[in-house]
């Protein structure tokens, strides 16, 4: 089975350092107004994601205690 050649999308930088990100990129990642992205270098390329808050919450590992059972059971402590 053959590899699908990557989509290419190109854009400018200002002179300010700022471009704008290609529809279909922003698409692609359902970014919108507001939104923020992380930029993973490597030592082949540079990948844009979607910045997701959870990823940098401390405590998401104890989301399974996060039941109302939970907060019921450990409200007193």
């Amino acid at each position: 089975m053959s590899k699908a050649a990557p989509k290419v999308h190109v854009s400018k930088i200002s002179s300010k350092s700022q471009t704008v990100l290609p529809r279909a990129v922003r698409d692609h990642l359902k970014l919108g107004p507001g939104d923020k992205v992380r930029y993973v270098i490597t030592e082949k390329a540079v990948m844009i994601e979607k910045d997701d808050d959870l990823i940098d919450d401390p405590f998401i590992t104890f989301t399974e205690w996060a039941s109302p059972e939970d907060d019921a059971a450990y409200a007193d402590l």
